[in-house]
Parts: structure tokens; C-alpha cells; sequence
């Protein structure tokens, strides 16, 4: 889907029709309105409205900034109502800004990938945006959260970050266009070893363990099938390759079921905290920056409730731009440990959150970017992973890396709706990363595949 055939929605464009952001709408009109008259839905519309006003009223640039800065946005504003029907502007385009569903159901696993979705709940944010009630509700694996979203009773969920794109392409079930509206969170994982293997860390001698992975397609089993490729193992030959939902990892590995596992925390560190597990090795350290989980959302919810689809956005952004601050990470675990989100020893989600923690084998161990959060979705992670989905024969040998990553992962949206909340965005969508010291370019999908002496395809 190119730029040009977008709906209105998706295209880079203020809903003003300035072709600006709400940064600029901040700089127009000044921090003398104070930081609480750009957020929520409401203030959002009343000033995008009221620069509008000024911009047809004042067309120079430098005319308009002039008067401003002489007699204040306020009084302007408030001289400007005399003469023109201010309120009434306001009010007809609130009407239309209004969320079409004021009640949302959103799912979710409980993992610390989800908490920017759980932290707009617990913050209040959704109800900022004019979200009346959102529902947010916790199922144990990744089939159910997907069936659920497919047929419509989530209007938006958490996901894996393969399956929006698998759901798109329609492997394992029926095509279903699925977006990745923004990333929940960076790293944050770690491959986890039981006890008993405490004198095995050489990958060499891991032939015949029993790994556990949250879903085959996930971002987890492509970093844990990357690291054993590098060193040689065969993940298809040599391991053996298990799916579990995540609250049951623990438990299979103190049954002795698994050697080793690479779920999302705070599972890793809490099979640490039961001692039955060490932390062999951070998925920052394999792949830095690598995203984990998505909010995802189907054409449908974005094409029927668009305003709706916003406000869940901006929620959620700002829910993740807190959590990504160090300083707010104890509180981001006091708010979500309990049963409500979710249900942890507050201790294991700070250490996770915070970066100190205890590796299982006897350490403690400074990481303040053990985890991150950050909502941009780069389509170039996108073709990365589609990389290693083909390389394992999980995709048509046919798929077109940069169209399936362009069109599931709403980039150009993302960064449109970040200007607007005055939040920084990437100058591109499509970078190089790095994998254990090897890079990846975006543009050399097929040559990457076929570059590994271990693959499928």
C-alpha cells in the first residue's frame, strides 16, 4: 500500500490540515497555556482548532508570532472569539473527534512486553482520551489472544511480534490484515538454563536439550534459533524446541520438562527467584534494541473507529515514554505487580525493570538497559524477522520482505502521531542492526537468508 493510496488516516498529514504536528501547534501557541492543555482528546482538538484559526487569520508567519508574543495566546484567542465563532468550532470538531467506542476490550499475557498497555490502565491514560472503560484482559497464551482479536472481540491486543505479520500473510489460518500500531517494548529477555547446567554454559555441549519458547514464530524462538546457529547447533536436529505459555514456563522447568528457556520476563528472573533457573545470557547481548511485543490492531478496528484507534495510540505512547524513564521504573513495578496486572513479586518486577538483579549464580548485576520501551516499529525489524521466518521455511519462499513490512507495521503513521504528541520519532523506518557482530541491511532480505550455512530454506 503506497503513501499516495492511504486513507486520509494513515497519511502524514495534522488533522488541521497544516501538514504539521502538535509540536508545532505547542510552538504557535506557547507554554503559556500551560502542559496540561495538550493532553487528552479534548484539549488535543481545541488547540489544533484554535491554530487553525490563527494560521487563516494571520497567514504570515512572522506577523502572527509578533502578535502573540506581544499580547499572549490567551488574550488573542479571547479577542479572536469576539469575531469569529470560536466555541462552536470547537464543539462540531469534538463531535467529530470523539472516539466512536468509548468501551474497549484489550488482551493481553502477562509478561513485562505488556507494560505500556497495563500502565495506561493503572495511569488513568485511557480515560484521558475520552475511553470511557477499557477492559483489559489476561489470557495464559498467544493462540487465544490471537482467535479472540480475529474475531473481533478484542479491539486491540498484545502480541508476539511475528504473528501480526504471520496473521497478514495468512500462515496457520485464514488472511487477516493485521497492524502493528506501536511496540511495546526493547530486550527485555533473557535464555535461561536450569540450575542443574550451571557447569554447561558452552553451547557445545547443549545437544538434546529441551528448550521452552512462548510460540514458534515469536521474536524469542528467532533469537534462541539464531544463537544455537551460531554455535553450530541445528534447533531443528540438535534441541528440542517446546511451546508453552509463558505462566507455565516456570513450572515445566522445575518439573525438570526443560533445560532451558527464552521467554519474555520477568520469567526468566523468576525462575531465578524460585531457584530453578540462571540467566545464561540477555537477548540485548545477541541482538541490542531488538523489539519483543506489539499492540496490534485488525483493519477493521482502525477503519471503523478511527478516533478510537487514536486515542488508544496516544495512551499508549505515553504510558511507554513513562515507563522508558529509569526513574519511574520502581513505580511502574509497584502499579503493575499486583493481581489486577500482573500478579508478580513486586521485587522480581523491579529487577527486571530497574536492571539490578540476581543472575542465579550467585551475582548481582548491574543492566539499566536490560529492558526498554520504546513504541516506534521499525519496518526494518520486520524484515529482519520475516529473514528468519523464511530461513526456517515458516514463510512462502515468494514473500515480499518490504511490502509485508510496510503494510503491517504503520511506521508512517506512528511517526505522524508521535510529532503530534511533541514526541520525537526516527528519521527513518528502515535502519541496520547488528546480531551478534553480524549486520543486517533491510535491503538484502534474500541475500542475508541465504547467507547461513544452517537454515531450512
Amino acid at each position: 500500500m503506497t503513501e499516495d493510496h492511504r486513507p486520509r488516516r494513515l497519511r502524514p498529514d495534522c488533522a488541521c490540515g497544516c501538514r504539521g504536528a502538535m509540536g508545532q501547534h505547542r510552538d504557535t501557541l506557547g507554554p503559556a497555556m500551560g502542559a496540561d492543555a495538550y493532553e487528552g482528546t479534548e484539549n488535543y482538538v481545541d488547540r489544533v482548532v484554535e491554530t487553525a484559526v490563527l494560521n487563516a487569520m494571520i497567514p504570515n508567519p512572522m506577523q502572527r508570532r509578533a502578535f502573540l508574543q506581544s499580547v499572549g495566546a490567551a488574550t488573542a484567542l479571547a479577542a479572536i472569539a469576539q469575531l469569529f465563532p470560536l466555541g462552536t468550532a470547537k464543539a462540531i470538531a469534538q463531535e467529530t473527534a470523539k472516539p466512536e467506542k468509548t468501551k474497549l476490550n484489550i488482551g493481553y499475557v502477562p509478561i513485562t512486553c505488556t507494560v505500556p498497555l497495563l500502565l495506561a490502565h493503572a495511569m488513568g491514560e485511557y480515560g484521558k482520551e475520552g475511553l470511557e472503560s477499557v477492559t483489559l484482559a489476561r489470557t495464559p497464551g498467544w493462540a487465544i489472544v490471537r482467535d479472540k482479536l480475529a474475531a473481533t472481540e478484542f479491539d486491540a491486543t498484545h502480541l508476539v511480534l511475528a504473528m501480526p505479520l504471520t496473521m497478514t500473510m495468512g500462515v496457520g489460518g485464514p488472511a487477516m490484515r493485521t497492524y502493528v500500531s506501536s511496540v511495546q517494548n526493547v530486550n527485555g529477555n533473557a535464555i535461561t538454563l536450569h540450575v542443574k547446567h550451571k557447569d554447561r554454559r558452552d553451547p557445545n555441549d547443549w545437544k538434546g536439550f529441551k528448550f521452552g519458547i512462548p510460540h514458534q514464530h515469536s521474536m524469542h524462538a528467532m533469537l534462541l534459533r539464531y544463537y544455537l546457529a551460531e554455535h553450530g547447533l541445528d534447533p531443528d536436529k540438535d534441541v528440542e524446541l517446546r511451546v508453552f505459555p509463558p505462566p507455565d514456563s516456570v513450572a515445566n522447568m522445575a518439573a525438570g520438562n526443560l533445560d532451558g528457556m527464552l521467554f519474555a520476563e520477568p520469567w526468566g528472573q523468576r525462575a531465578v527467584f524460585e531457584g530453578v533457573g540462571f540467566l545464561h545470557m540477555l537477548t540485548r547481548d545477541i541482538f541490542m534494541d531488538h523489539p519483543c511485543c506489539v499492540v496490534s490492531v485488525t483493519d477493521k478496528f482502525v477503519t471503523e473507529a478511527p478516533n478510537s484507534y487514536g486515542a488508544m495510540f496516544r495512551a499508549v505512547v505515553r504510558a511507554t515514554e513513562f515507563a522508558d524513564k529509569q526513574e519511574n521504573r520502581k513505580k511502574v513495578a509497584e502499579l503493575l505487580a499486583p493481581a489486577a496486572y500482573l500478579n508478580q513479586p513486586q521485587t522480581v518486577l523491579e529487577q527486571v525493570l530497574v536492571g539490578r538483579y540476581a543472575d542465579g549464580l550467585g551475582q548481582v548485576v548491574s543492566e539499566p538497559n536490560r529492558i526498554g520501551f520504546k513504541p516506534f516499529p521499525y519496518t526494518s525489524t520486520a524484515v529482519w524477522l520475516l529473514t528468519q521466518l523464511r530461513r526456517w521455511d515458516m514463510v512462502p519462499k515468494d514473500v515480499d520482505y518490504q511490502a509485508v513490512a510496510q503494510q503491517v507495521f504503520l511506521a508512517t503513521d506512528a511517526t505522524k502521531r508521535m510529532k503530534e504528541m511533541g514526541l520525537a520519532a526516527p528519521a527513518s523506518a528502515s535502519i541496520k542492526h547488528t546480531i551478534l557482530g553480524k549486520v543486517f541491511d533491510p535491503s538484502q532480505p534474500q541475500a542475508y537468508v541465504d547467507s547461513f550455512a544452517i537454515r531450512r530454506a
